[in-house]
């Protein structure tokens, strides 16, 4: 099902860069509220969730436990407080070794329609099942996890409270699904500017949306997520990074800003380097500073809030793992 799709993505990017609009008309734009259908659709509200279950998933994903020598939770490669993600371009597995691809951000995660930038899961309880099982990653498995947690008798009477029973394998992925369903982050200036708030954004950043689109950008990151919804393939024009893999999902450039590196590995630091990169590789175009300039200033209004606070960028540093007592 990806090949179709990653065709249709390709003649769309073509046709897109044959009509390109002119650089001039692009970028000088009046500020105004849409006043049709746009390509991109704002975050809705955050979905309703047992309360129960949710305080539970936000306790597994921050329990080392997960992790078979007790060393790693979700929340060490997924930080919450920042990005969703971290700083770093690889982060490290439980003995010690980079894990092969940049870590994605969590936000959001729940409204792509693939998971991983190979896309190789439908649904979160099946990503966080193989997660857990990984070698690479939490090295573990659910039903090890289940038996760590049997043994807690304040988790035993959690889970008992949530679910209406003690730790098994389905409650356990379910909880953190539910978790992760709820890192979703509505409340951009973009998402403002398209309920209708005029000023929410600047001339510069309409003018770089506008650019976006013309330039077929918008091809393959448009939806709710501004990407998450198709297969392409990375490097069309030109090499873009690791060879492999060759097809990815493609990511979502919400909170975009906030989440350097870039790029499935990590190879990019800066957000405007990554723009001019993605002119070679995907579009064949060598952007001026004056467009890459205008799409970033665009792109930093994808930037959304959780919790009531500004989503913001981690800080890289190298990640030590430490066993619980």
């Amino acid at each position: 099902m990806a090949v179709p799709g990653c065709r249709i993505a390709c003649l769309l990017l073509a046709l897109l860069c044959l009509n390109t609009t002119s650089p001039t008309a692009a970028q000088s734009p009046t500020v105004q509220a849409r006043t049709g259908q746009e390509p991109i659709t704002p975050i809705p509200a955050v979905p309703a969730q047992d309360p129960l279950r949710l305080v539970l998933g936000e306790r597994l994903f921050n329990d080392r436990r997960l992790s078979h020598d007790n060393t790693h939770s979700c929340s060490l490669c997924h930080d919450i407080q920042t990005n969703g993600a971290t700083g770093n371009a690889h982060d490290v597995a439980p003995e010690g070794r980079p894990i092969a691809l940049n870590t994605l951000t969590i936000f959001n995660a729940a409204l792509s329609f693939r998971l991983t930038w190979a896309g190789s899961f439908r649904s979160l309880k099946q990503e966080a099942e193989h997660t857990l099982r990984n070698p690479a990653i939490m090295a573990s498995s659910a039903n090890e996890v289940v038996s760590k947690l049997r043994a807690d008798p304040e988790t035993v009477r959690q889970f008992r409270d949530a679910y209406g029973t003690e730790p098994d394998v389905t409650a356990l992925l379910d909880a953190i699904a539910t978790y992760e369903r709820s890192l979703v982050t509505p409340g951009s200036r973009f998402d403002r500017w398209l309920a209708g708030e005029s000023s929410a954004i600047t001339t510069k950043e309409l003018s770089g949306y506008q650019l976006f689109k013309s330039l077929g950008c918008i091809s393959c990151h448009q939806g709710v997520n501004v990407g998450g919804n198709l297969f392409q393939r990375h490097g069309i024009f030109h090499p873009l990074g690791s060879p492999e893999p060759a097809l990815v999902r493609v990511p979502s450039l919400r909170n975009v800003a906030t989440t350097a590196p870039y790029f499935h590995d990590g190879s990019t630091p800066t957000l405007s380097e990554a723009v001019g990169v993605m002119g070679i590789s995907q579009l064949d175009r060598v952007l001026t500073d004056q467009q890459i300039a205008a799409i970033v200033a665009f792109l930093n209004t994808l930037t959304g809030t959780y919790r009531g606070q500004a989503i913001r960028p981690a800080t890289a540093t190298p990640r030590a793992a430490t066993a619980i007592p």
